[in-house]
């Protein structure tokens, strides 16, 4: 890859890239704690321990 091609990349991911990444980071911070993300949370929370029928593995059939 020639040095002016690498340098050209280096520079968008320093810039851009930063920018992109703090942008994700933003919107997760803010999914989390907005209004009513508590109780998603915690029904998200429960899904493994609401299990109506254990699961059966293919050993003990």
């Amino acid at each position: 890859m020639p040095t002016a091609h690498y340098d050209m990349l280096r520079h968008f991911a320093d810039s851009w890239g930063l920018l992109y990444m703090m942008a994700i980071f933003l919107v997760v911070v803010f999914f989390l704690v907005r209004p009513g993300a508590k109780a998603n949370a915690m029904a998200a929370a429960r899904i493994p321990l609401d299990d109506a029928q254990p699961m059966v593995r293919e050993e003990q059939k």
